[in-house]
C-alpha cells in the first residue's frame, strides 16, 4: 500500500543513510563528528544519545541508542562511501590541475551556466571564482621568482634555475593547500564540470549501488528510512530518490524520507548535460510519498542558501510540494561567541549542519541533527508545519531546462 508522505506515525526503529560532499577522506571523520557533536548536543538539549558499533556485513556505520522527547528509538546510520572516486578525481598534478582550471571554465562560461549561478548568490560565487583566482596567483607569483632568479645568471644559463623556482613554488602552493583549498575546490569543480553536468559511468554505477542499499532497509522491520545528503551529496540523493520512485517502493515499505543540507544543485543543475538531473528534480518535487527538506542557512558561504533546487533549475513541476526550504538561521541558533569562534572558517560552517547548535530555540520543529536522526518523529512530522523560511528564492534562473526521458 502507497504511503503518502503525511502520514503519521512515532518512530521507534530507523535506518539512516548519508551521502558526503566531495570528500576524499574515509567516512570514519562521520562516526567520530556525530559521537564528538552528539554528546555535546544531547548535554544541551537534556537528553541521551549513546553510540556503538555498525551493524556486521552493512556497510560503514554505527548505531544510535536515543531517549528523546520521552521515547527510546533506535538508529541505524550508513555512510554511503564515494571518496575513492573522489581520490581517484583528485589524484593530478600541477600541470593537470591548471588544465583543470582551463577546462571548468570553459564550461561554466562556455554553456552560460556561470552568470547565472553568480546572481543567485554571493557566497557561492565567490566559492566558483576563488579557486580561479587563487591559482592564477600563484601561478604569477611563481613565475615572478622564477623571473628574479633567472636574471641573476646571464643569457640562458638562468632558464634552467627559473623553471626549477617556478616549479618549487608551485608545489609549496600545492602542500599548502590542506590550508588554502584551491586545489580542492579546483577538483571539485572540475568533477561536477567533466561531463558537462552528466554523471560519470563510475559514479552511476555507484548510485545503483546506493539505491540496492536504500531498497534493502525499505524491507527490514522499521518505522523510517531517511537519506541525508550533504553538499555534493544532495543532488546525488536526488538522483538516487528518483530512480527509487520510477522502479517503485516495496509494498509496505516504512517511511522514506529525504533530508539535503547546504546543497550546491545549481553547480551541476544549470549546465547543458544535466537532463538526467533536472528529470530527477523535477520528479522529486512532485510527488506524495518522499517528504523532502531541505537546510542550509545565508551564512554558509559555500551553499546556495535559501535557493529552492527545483525551481531556480527551472523544472518546477505544476503544483510543486517539494522541496520545504528552511534555514538553519546560524545567527539565531548559534551563540555569540560561537559565532566569533567560527568566523572565517567557511570550511567549518559548511559542516555546521551536522554539527552541535548551542543556542537552539525551545521548539519541537527547530532544527537539530541529532533530534531528525535519532529523535521519535518522522523527517515530516518534525517539519510539517514550518512554512518556508523568508527569504526562499524560486526564481527560475538557469539557462538550460531541458530534461531526460
Amino acid at each position: 500500500m502507497k504511503r503518502d508522505a503525511t502520514d503519521h506515525g512515532r518512530v521507534a526503529r530507523r535506518v539512516v543513510f548519508y551521502i558526503p560532499g566531495f570528500d576524499p577522506f574515509p567516512p570514519r571523520r562521520y562516526r567520530e563528528l556525530y559521537r564528538k557533536e552528539g554528546a555535546v548536543q544531547a548535554a544541551l538539549s537534556g537528553y541521551r544519545l549513546s553510540l556503538s558499533a555498525g551493524v556486521p556485513g552493512a556497510g560503514f556505520g554505527w548505531r544510535v541508542a536515543a531517549e528523546i522527547e520521552g521515547s527510546a528509538v533506535e538508529s541505524r546510520i550508513e555512510v554511503l562511501v564515494w571518496h575513492d572516486l573522489v581520490k581517484a578525481a583528485m589524484a593530478t598534478g600541477i600541470v593537470a590541475t591548471y588544465w583543470q582550471l582551463l577546462r571548468t571554465a570553459a564550461v561554466y562560461f562556455g554553456s552560460r551556466a556561470i552568470l547565472p549561478i553568480l546572481r543567485l548568490r554571493i557566497g557561492p560565487a565567490l566559492a566558483v571564482l576563488y579557486p580561479v583566482s587563487m591559482l592564477i596567483g600563484q601561478l604569477l607569483l611563481a613565475l615572478l621568482a622564477g623571473r628574479l632568479v633567472a636574471g641573476l645568471l646571464p643569457g640562458w644559463w638562468g632558464l634552467l634555475p627559473g623553471a626549477l623556482v617556478v616549479w618549487l613554488v608551485l608545489e609549496l602552493f600545492r602542500r599548502l593547500d590542506g590550508r588554502i583549498f584551491a586545489h580542492y575546490l579546483m577538483h571539485d569543480f572540475a568533477y561536477e564540470a567533466s561531463g558537462r553536468g552528466a554523471y560519470a559511468p563510475d559514479l552511476e554505477a555507484r548510485l545503483a549501488e546506493f539505491r540496492a542499499r536504500l531498497r534493502a532497509a525499505l524491507q527490514e522491520d522499521v518505522d523510517e528510512v531517511l537519506l541525508v545528503g550533504h553538499s555534493s551529496g544532495v543532488h546525488l540523493g536526488v538522483s538516487v530518490l528518483a530512480d527509487l520512485l520510477r522502479e517503485g517502493l516495496p509494498a509496505g515499505a516504512p517511511q522514506l524520507s529525504f533530508l539535503s543540507l547546504g546543497q550546491a544543485v545549481p553547480m551541476v543543475s544549470f549546465l547543458p548535460a544535466a537532463g538526467r538531473l533536472r528529470a530527477d528534480l523535477h520528479l522529486l518535487a512532485g510527488q506524495d510519498v518522499v517528504p523532502w527538506v531541505d537546510v542550509s542557512a545565508p551564512g554558509d558561504g559555500c551553499t546556495f542558501a535559501l535557493c529552492d533546487p527545483v525551481a531556480v533549475s527551472g523544472v518546477a513541476p505544476a503544483g510543486q510540494r517539494w522541496p520545504l526550504v528552511l534555514s538553519a538561521a546560524f545567527s539565531q541558533t548559534l551563540s555569540a561567541a560561537k559565532q566569533a569562534e567560527l568566523r572565517h572558517h567557511y570550511f567549518r560552517l559548511h559542516f555546521q549542519y551536522l554539527c552541535a547548535f548551542d543556542a537552539l530555540p525551545d521548539r519541537i520543529d527547530a532544527y537539530d541533527y541529532f533530534r531528525v536522526t535519532a529523535g521519535p518523529l518522522t523527517l515530516w512530522q518534525r517539519f510539517a508545519g514550518r512554512d518556508p523560511s523568508p527569504g526562499k528564492i524560486s526564481r527560475a534562473v538557469s539557462p538550460h531546462r531541458d530534461m531526460a526521458s
